[in-house]
């Protein structure tokens, strides 16, 4: 097996990063949402925190979601989310882009619109002042087209490159997506392909491309075209740092139900399947692995496909738990693929 980071630099940490070229992921030893804290830890910590008193708080700590939600009034709540990370890329436009990207996307996820964000930045007082104003200016295109503004932010010295957004937006009180409410019957459908974390690890140039391509899109009209169906989305996540497994037991555990992972209409970027199999794993492959221990069953001793549901995804697609006729509609579109289905059962994931 090939342990690797989504990002392992091709240089040490230590030495001087090359500058003509620049090349961001010199500058920083693990980056993307590979380098999230593992969600067993991160667990712990969060239970750890009291509960709000507040009923206007309609979706904070307990149980955490993809975003809080605090309603402000009959028809508008607010949603509130932050996201930032070192380099997973070289080029600081695409870095800018993909951060953007994967922070608006938990405002997505919980059915809401981006209205403003502001810039979460710490950078090394020796760093090409031209590379900031490159993410700065990426990002805030992105969130330009999730329909917000850069209103401001905050940036201080760090060894090492970190970058990303606090989000805000609204979104009617009523018609909150959640992790939880799937039911038996519901297909599991997601609007990415998976992989990022082994394409950027294993593929080659061109993978490399339609990888990145695919982070810097925004999760905007996928978020879009489940609300359009109403009461036939169930429940929503997005699939980032845990993996499909993770993001996937999550949803099974609130809702009480299993979640069947077809491993055959499992849909990978680009060299991802293909890394997997030369046992190319990226650094957040055994976090996520931990997380679901006991809950995941490989039914189908598919290691490849395995590890495409623990690679750390950043700025991933949705996933939904839909009703059949929403299912068929979106699968019809083009834009989703189907991963599995939730059944009745013990409450766990099965890879068949």
């Amino acid at each position: 097996m090939i342990n690797e980071s989504s990002n392992v630099p091709s240089n040490s940490p230590s030495n001087s990063p090359s500058l003509s070229p620049l090349r961001l992921t010199e500058w920083t030893s693990c980056g993307g949402c590979a380098a999230k804290w593992g969600a067993t830890l991160l667990a712990d910590l969060v239970s750890d925190f009291p509960a709000s008193l507040d009923p206007a708080l309609l979706v904070g700590l307990a149980p955490f979601d993809d975003a809080a939600v605090y309603q402000v009034s009959d028809d508008v709540a607010l949603v509130s989310t932050t996201d930032f990370f070192p380099p997973l890329v070289d080029d600081p436009s695409d870095f800018g882009a993909i951060a953007a990207a994967n922070a608006c996307s938990d405002v997505f996820a919980m059915g809401g619109r981006v209205v403003m964000a502001v810039n979460i930045a710490a950078f090394p007082e020796h760093f090409p002042p031209t590379a900031i104003a490159q993410i700065f200016a990426a990002a805030a295109q992105v969130v330009a087209e999730a329909g917000g503004s850069i209103a401001g932010g905050h940036t201080i010295r760090n060894p090492e490159p970190i970058f990303g957004l606090a989000v805000q937006g609204v979104v009617n009180p009523q018609r909150i997506f959640r992790k939880s409410g799937a039911q038996v019957g519901d297909i599991a459908v997601m609007s990415k392909p998976l992989g990022t974390g082994l394409a950027l690890a294993g593929g080659s140039a061109a993978d490399k491309d339609v990888a990145i391509a695919g982070m810097r899109t925004l999760n905007r009209v996928a978020s879009e075209q489940l609300q359009s169906f109403g009461a036939g989305v169930h429940a929503v996540t997005d699939v980032t740092g845990y993996g499909l497994a993770g993001h996937g037991w999550e949803m099974a555990e609130r809702s009480a139900v299993a979640l069947v992972i077809e491993a055959n209409s499992l849909q990978a970027y680009p060299g991802a399947r293909e890394a997997a199999q030369r046992g190319v794993r990226t650094g957040g492959d055994p976090r996520n692995r931990d997380y679901v221990e006991g809950n995941f069953v490989d039914a189908a001793d598919n290691d490849a496909a395995a590890a495409l549901c623990f690679d750390p995804q950043t700025s991933g697609g949705l996933l939904a738990a839909v009703d059949a006729p929403t299912a068929a509609a979106l699968l019809q579109s083009g834009a989703w693929w189907r991963a599995g289905s939730f059944v009745d059962g013990a409450v766990q994931i099965s890879l068949q």
